[in-house]
C-alpha cells in the first residue's frame, strides 16, 4: 500500500506491520513497525478494508475493524494517531519503533523546557533521553518528534537511528505522533545569513594567546614574541595555534580606539618598530600561526581623513560622524572605501603573512557600534547612496575577501542573527571579559557564562564561539580561575590565553594546559538559554565507550550543595554510574538516580559518569578535563585474560595519570607499557592509578592485569570488612 503526503511518500505492508516514509528532496528516511496494543492486547494494524485508501484498518485479535490509523500531513509535517470507529471506547498505546536514516545528524533537542537547570552537549555521536529532534548543521534540516509521552532517540552510527515513540490512546482520539522536517531551520529560526562552518579552512576551534586583557594597549612586539617563547614551551605541544597582536597600529598606545590610525596599514612607531610583517615572520618561526586584530570602520587619524574625506560620514553641516570604531566613521556605501577595506585585509594577509583575522566592532553591541549605526535613519541619510540595501555586509564581505578563503575570520562583538554568520569562522559573543587597565574580577566570570549559554547553541554550527579570553592569573582565587576554565574550554569554545605567562604558578599554567586542545563538542540543546543555569552536562561517546562529563557551578556568594537527578541528564532508569571528580581527584562512589556534593562559593567541580561495571573500568584521566576525550583512544577491558588495555596520547615531558575502579574481589597483579615509562601511583582495594610519562610526545599502550579473587580468598586475604589482613 503506497501514496504520497506532499514530499513524503508512505509504504505500509500489512504483513510485517512495517510503516516506512520516504522524504524525497532529502533522502530522509524512517522505517519501522507500527503497533497498537488495547488493554495489554496487541491490535494489528491492516490496509485499508474501504475505498479511503489513505488510512489503515485497526483490527482486533478477531480481525474486525473498529478503528484507523490514521496517517496525514503535509509538505515536512506528519502525524499518526489512532481514530476510533465504534461506539464503544478502548484505551491503549500507539507506538513506532522506527530505523531512521538523516546523513550528517545528530541528536538534539529544540523544545525548551519551562526551567532551565541542565544544559547539555556532546561530543561524538552522543544521546540523552531528553532528546526530541535530529539536526543536519550541513543542510540545515531538523527533523522533529512531538506529542509522544515517551521518546527515545538513539544514535546507532554516522547518519544512521533509532527512534521509539509511545503515545497514548484514549476516547477522545487527539493524540497524535508528530513528525515533521523542517528545512531552513537555523535560517527561519535564528541565522537570517545561516551558512554552516567551514571546516576545510578552519576544522576546530580556534586557539591562541593575546595581549589586550593583561598589556591593553602597552604590548610591544618583544613583549609579543616574549610570551610567544613561552608559549611555544608550555602550551604549543598541547595543541595550541595562533599568537594574534593587538593594538598595533598607530597611536594605539591609548584608549580610545575612536583614536588610533586603524586604516592607514601604519605599524606603532615604538611598540612596533620594525614593522608588522617582522612580528609575522617571527611568530611562525615560533610554530605558531600568526594572526592581527584590526578594526576598520573608522579612525583617529586626522591625517588619513584629510586625504580621503569622501570616505567618512558628515552630518548636515559637514561635521564628521564618530563611533567607537574612530573620531572618523567610515562610509559603507563609498565604492572606494569598501575596496580599501579590501585591500587593506589583503596587505595584512598576502604581503604580511598573517593568518588569523579578529576584526572588530560588529554587530553584536549597539554603544556606537556600526552595524547599528548604519541602520539609523538619520545616518543613512549621509551615506554617498541612501539607498544602498546593505552596508554593513558589504563591509563583511570586504573583509573575507580581502584576507582571503584560507584565512580564519573572527568577528569580534559578532552576532548571529547579522551577515558574520555567512563570512566568519568564529565570534566573539560577549562584551570585554575586563575593564581597561584593571584585572579581571567574578562580574566578569558571570559575564562570560551568560553569554557563553545564550549563544551556545550557535557553536559549532554557525561559529566557533569565543567568550573572550580565559584568564586564570591569580587576580582570582584558583575556585574562580577553574570557573572559568570551565566555562570557556567545557562546551568547545575558542581557547585564547591572555595572561602574562611568566607570572603564572604551575598550578594555574596546568589549567590552560588541560584545555587544550578543544575538544570538538556540539550543542545539544539548539535553542539559547537566558538562565545561569548550574549544571552543565558533557555527553562523551567514544569507540571504548560513553560517558558524562557534569560540571556543577556554584555562583553564588556562599559554599552549597550542587547536584542533579540522572533523569535531568537523560540517563535511563535503574542504572547504578560510578563517579569521580576532577579538581579534588576523588572517587565518590556509586550512586543510583541521582547525586549531588558541596561547591565552594564561586566555584566548580567537575566529575564523571561512568555506568557501573562488573570489572575494572576506566574513571578518569587528568590529561584534559574532558578526562579521556581527547587523550584516550583506545580502552577494552579482557574478561578471559583479565586485563585492561589501552593507548593514551602523551604530551611530551607531562605525564598522565589514569584512574581506574576496582570491584572489590579484584587485585592488581601488574603492570607495563612499551612506549612510556609507567608507574603505579596508587593501588588500594577501590582505585587504581598509573602515571604515563614520555620525553616526546607519541602514543602509548599499556596493559593492566588483574586477579579476580573467589569470595572466600577475598575475605581471607581482607577479612570481612574489606581491610588487608
Amino acid at each position: 500500500m503506497k501514496w504520497s503526503l506532499g514530499e513524503w511518500g508512505v509504504r505500509f505492508d500489512e504483513s510485517s506491520q512495517r510503516l516506512t516514509f520516504s522524504h524525497k528532496s532529502s533522502g530522509v528516511v524512517l522505517d519501522g513497525v507500527v503497533c497498537v496494543k488495547v488493554g495489554g492486547s496487541p491490535w494489528r494494524v491492516g490496509v485499508s478494508r474501504d475505498a479511503v485508501s489513505r488510512r489503515l484498518a485497526l483490527l482486533t485479535p478477531n480481525r474486525r475493524v473498529q478503528g484507523y490509523v490514521m496517517v496525514s500531513g503535509d509538505g515536512g509535517r506528519m502525524t499518526l494517531r489512532v481514530e476510533h470507529r465504534t461506539a464503544q471506547s478502548y484505551r491503549g498505546e500507539l507506538s513506532y519503533d522506527a530505523h531512521v536514516s538523516m546523513a550528517n545528524a545528530f541528536a538534539c533537542r529544540v523544545k525548551a523546557p519551562l526551567e532551565h537547570r541542565v544544559v547539555q552537549m556532546g561530543a561524538g555521536l552522543t544521546d540523552s533521553l531528553t532528546n526530541d529532534s535530529l539536526f543536519d548543521r550541513e543542510t540545515d534540516r531538523c527533523l522533529t518528534f512531538g506529542g509522544a509521552r515517551r521518546l527515545v532517540i538513539t544514535t546507532e552510527g554516522e547518519g544512521e537511528f533509532r527512534v521509539r515513540a509511545t503515545l497514548a490512546v484514549d476516547e477522545a482520539s487527539v493524540n497524535a505522533l508528530e513528525v515533521s522536517l523542517v528545512q531552513d531551520f537555523y535560517r527561519r529560526n535564528y541565522v537570517p545569513y545561516y551558512q554552516p562552518i567551514d571546516r576545510k579552512r578552519c576544522p576546530s576551534p580556534p586557539t591562541g594567546w593575546m595581549s589586550w586583557n593583561v598589556y591593553f594597549d602597552q604590548a610591544t612586539a618583544e613583549d609579543n614574541l616574549n610570551e610567544a617563547r613561552i608559549g611555544q614551551k608550555q602550551l604549543q605541544p598541547f595543541g595550541m595555534e595562533f599568537w594574534s597582536m593587538e593594538s598595533w597600529q598607530g597611536d594605539s598606545d591609548r584608549l580610545p580606539v575612536s583614536s588610533f590610525d586603524n586604516l592607514s596599514l601604519k605599524s606603532h612607531k615604538t611598540q612596533f618598530p620594525e614593522g608588522m610583517k617582522v612580528v609575522a615572520d617571527e611568530i611562525r618561526r615560533l610554530g605558531f600561526r600568526p594572526g592581527i586584530w584590526t578594526a576598520p570602520f573608522g579612525t583617529g587619524s586626522d591625517e588619513f581623513y584629510e586625504s580621503h574625506k569622501d570616505w567618512f560620514l558628515h552630518d548636515e553641516e559637514g561635521k564628521p560622524l564618530s563611533t567607537w570604531n574612530g573620531k572618523y566613521t567610515i562610509d559603507p556605501s563609498n565604492d572606494e572605501l569598501v575596496d580599501w577595506l579590501r585591500e587593506y585585509h589583503r596587505v595584512c594577509s598576502r604581503e604580511w603573512g598573517y593568518e588569523f583575522f579578529k576584526i572588530d566592532g560588529m554587530s553584536g553591541r549597539d554603544t556606537g557600534y556600526c552595524a547599528h549605526f548604519f541602520e539609523m535613519d538619520e545616518v543613512r541619510a549621509r551615506f554617498k547612496n541612501p539607498a544602498c540595501p546593505d552596508p554593513f555586509e558589504r563591509c563583511v564581505r570586504a573583509f573575507r575577501e580581502g584576507i582571503g578563503e584560507d584565512r580564519v575570520f573572527l568577528a569580534c562583538q559578532g552576532h548571529y542573527t547579522g551577515p558574520e554568520a555567512q563570512y566568519a569562522d568564529a565570534s566573539r559573543i560577549g562584551g570585554d571579559i575586563v575593564a581597561p587597565n584593571t584585572t579581571s574580577n567574578w562580574n566578569n566570570i558571570l559575564s562570560q557564562a551568560n553569554a557563553t549559554l545564550a549563544q551556545l547553541f550557535v557553536n559549532n554550527i554557525v561559529f566557533w564561539m569565543d567568550p573572550d579570553t580565559m584568564l586564570v592569573g591569580e587576580y582570582h582565587s584558583l575556585e574562580e580561575a577553574r570557573v572559568t576554565a570551565m566555562v570557556v574550554s567545557l562546551p568547545g569554545q575558542m581557547m585564547f590565553a591572555g595572561d602574562r605567562l611568566a607570572t603564572l604558578p604551575p598550578e594555574r599554567m596546568r589549567l590552560l594546559q588541560q584545555a587544550l586542545p578543544v575538544c570538538d563538542t556540539h550543542p545539544m540543546n539548539l535553542y539559547p538559554i537566558f538562565d545561569r543555569v548550574p549544571v552543565w552536562d558533557l555527553k562523551v561517546a567514544r569507540p571504548w565507550g560513553s560517558y558524562d562529563v557534569v560540571a556543577l557551578f556554584n555562583w553564588t556568594e556562599k559554599d552549597g550543595e550542587i547536584g542533579f537527578e540522572f533523569a535531568d541528564l537523560g540517563l535511563p532508569e535503574g542504572k547504578f554510574y560510578a563517579i569521580h571528580e576532577f579538581f579534588t581527584n576523588e572517587f565518590q562512589d556509586i550512586y543510583e538516580d541521582s547525586f549531588s556534593m558541596p561547591v565552594p562559593a564561586h566555584g566548580v567541580r567537575l566529575v564523571t559518569l561512568h555506568e557501573e561495571q562488573p570489572h575494572p573500568q576506566f574513571l578518569s584521566s587528568d590529561r584534559h578535563f574532558t578526562q579521556g576525550a581527547v587523550d584516550v583512544m583506545a580502552m577494552e577491558w579482557d574478561d578471559d585474560a583479565c586485563t585492561m588495555s589501552g593507548a593514551v596520547k602523551l604530551v611530551g615531558g607531562h605525564p598522565t595519570t589514569l584512574t581506574f575502579l576496582l570491584p572489590e574481589t579484584y587485585v592488581l597483579r601488574g603492570s607495563k607499557s612499551l612506549e612510556a615509562k609507567l608507574t603505579l601511583k596508587k593501588n588500594s582495594d577501590d582505585l587504581v592509578r598509573i602515571t604515563l610519562e614520555s620525553p616526546e610526545s607519541e602514543l602509548a599502550t599499556f596493559t593492566l592485569e588483574f586477579r579476580e579473587e573467589t569470595e572466600a580468598e577475598y575475605i581471607n586475604d581482607y577479612g570481612e570488612e574489606g581491610q588487608e589482613e
